[in-house]
């Protein structure tokens, strides 16, 4: 690498350095005794970038473990109610299989790191949050190297804006609701996990007796999974949003995350107020 890449990633790693300390600065500080706990989660977040890029660089020694070009055989279909809302379903798959290889990476990146640190289920929500700015914080540095190398510095300005304000959204607004539910799989008590059983499809109970699996296990096995496809789902949206050209929707979309975050945190407090919230953990 040249100086004058070496200065583009240097600028790169400033500008992502930004958006990271604006985002961390606001969760942080809300952290009392636990702060080294939510640097290292940051750090590791930031960390498990680096098994997406090389296998990445495996693909073009072994093209059979690019997941993608699978995807390939499915661009002639479409999904939608309009031609407005016509979506190639190759877009749509590639996309789910994006948002299952992120939100799974940061959710190994909090589990590698809480070490049984995690107390409550708002510690489970903040160590996603800061695993999910982790994250972001490494994938910025390349998104704004490749701009600042393929367009110059004259067009970082808008990505940089954006990025900085709504995809890092994005990554913490997906990752927290994944917090959630790692954190209610972890403190939820007998009585709420009786509500949820009476609630479980007929087929999962089929399936829990059938594996003779016990009801503690499943519970949380089945909370940390309900987190997981919400955050997935979700994710592909907004790439798909991205990729189709769909900006006016962005904002609209950000928004009903957000008053849904708003509501799973009032469901919280009301667990809390009805005891149904343990101060030991489940795993």
């Amino acid at each position: 690498m040249d100086l004058h890449n070496i200065f583009k990633l240097i600028l790169a790693t400033v500008l992502a350095i930004v958006p990271a300390i604006i985002w961390g600065y606001i969760f942080y500080k809300k952290q009392v005794g636990k702060k080294s706990m939510v640097l290292r989660t940051f750090a590791m977040g930031a960390l498990f970038v680096t098994p997406l890029l090389i296998y990445k660089q495996l693909w073009q020694y072994f093209p059979w473990l690019d997941a993608f070009q699978y995807t390939d055989t499915f661009k002639d279909d479409l999904i939608g109610f309009s031609r407005f809302g016509l979506i190639p379903l190759d877009i749509v798959i590639t996309f789910m299989i994006v948002g299952i290889i992120e939100e799974l990476t940061k959710l190994w990146a909090v589990k590698a790191t809480d070490k049984r640190q995690i107390c409550s289920v708002d510690d489970a929500i903040e160590m996603c949050i800061m695993a999910a700015l982790g994250f972001s914080f490494a994938e910025n540095i390349l998104y704004f190297y490749n701009i600042l190398v393929s367009r110059g510095v004259d067009d970082i300005f808008y990505p940089f804006v954006f990025r900085s304000l709504f995809s890092t959204f994005a990554h913490l607004m997906f990752s927290g609701i994944l917090g959630y539910y790692y954190g209610m799989a972890l403190f939820s008590n007998n009585m709420l996990k009786e509500k949820h059983n009476k609630k479980k499809w007929r087929m999962t109970k089929a399936v829990a007796k059938a594996l003779n699996m016990k009801k503690s296990v499943l519970f949380h096995d089945e909370k940390i999974a309900q987190g997981l496809i919400i955050a997935i789902g979700l994710h592909a949206v907004f790439n798909i949003l991205l990729e189709m050209n769909w900006i006016f929707l962005i904002v609209p979309f950000l928004t009903a995350g957000y008053v849904y975050v708003n509501y799973l945190l009032q469901k919280k407090e009301a667990h809390k107020n009805y005891c149904m919230l343990s101060d030991t953990r489940n795993d």
